[in-house]
């Protein structure tokens, strides 16, 4: 059977990485058996991150990697689609990964109210002097990295207002149909509806997790496109 590496639920979600939950989405709709092994340290993995896929002697680390892997074994993620709908699904998984994704860091690791839950829910398997010098150290290399890349700069304002964008665009997707391209979920409701939930779900009730949960459209559409995960018990 296969078995999805993923880090343990957390904050009420089947894991608190959108990349993760957006291989188990994936791993659902291609119909295979599978479960998940909970693993806390990535350091190992080929990309020193989750998730990772084991399929016998096989092992396929990143999300990307794991739905080309299952595309390959002859899952279909976009059945229907016209080649115009293919290419729009790639450029909002690009929208979703490459921005969205960014904007879902700062709103944890770098708002101080956040931060305490976060490092607590992280890191909590480490006895507490140690806790905050390791997630501490951690915590200002991925603050540097997200000022590298450009979105650490904005204030959270700015960076609500350029999300915003891509929320409008989305909930204008979905006008009047269930899912992104039509009736049923594609390849993009797996790395969508991940990044929404996981930004609906910040432990604390931040003009982001708001303006999602508040969302008519949005909100709803993140309890169909999760609907088909494991319980998290």
């Amino acid at each position: 059977m296969l078995k999805l590496l993923t880090y343990p639920a957390a904050l009420g979600e089947f894991s608190p990485s959108p990349f993760c939950v957006k291989a188990a989405l994936l791993l659902q709709m291609s119909g295979q058996p599978w479960q998940r092994e909970d693993v806390s340290d990535p350091r190992k993995t080929r990309y020193g991150k989750l998730p990772v896929l084991r399929a016998g002697p096989e092992v396929i680390a990143d999300s990307d990697n794991i739905r080309a892997w299952l595309e390959a074994q002859g899952a279909e993620f976009d059945p229907g689609l016209s080649p115009r709908d293919k290419a729009a699904s790639r450029a909002v998984i690009r929208m979703a990964e490459e921005h969205m994704y960014f904007i879902l860091m700062l709103d944890r690791w770098g708002n101080d109210d956040v931060w305490p839950t976060i490092r607590d829910t992280y890191f909590g398997s480490i006895p507490p002097v140690v806790r905050h010098l390791v997630a501490g150290g951690l915590r200002r290399d991925i603050l540097k990295g997200l000022n590298v890349q450009g979105l650490g700069r904005f204030s959270a304002e700015d960076r609500l207002a350029r999300v915003d964008a891509d929320l409008v665009a989305l909930a204008r997707m979905l006008d009047g149909q269930p899912f992104l391209f039509g009736s049923r979920m594609t390849a993009a409701d797996a790395s969508v509806g991940a990044m929404l939930s996981a930004m609906r779900s910040t432990p604390m009730a931040t003009p982001l997790a708001r303006r999602i949960a508040d969302d008519g459209v949005l909100s709803p559409y993140v309890d169909r496109a999760t609907a088909c995960l494991p319980a998290t018990g």
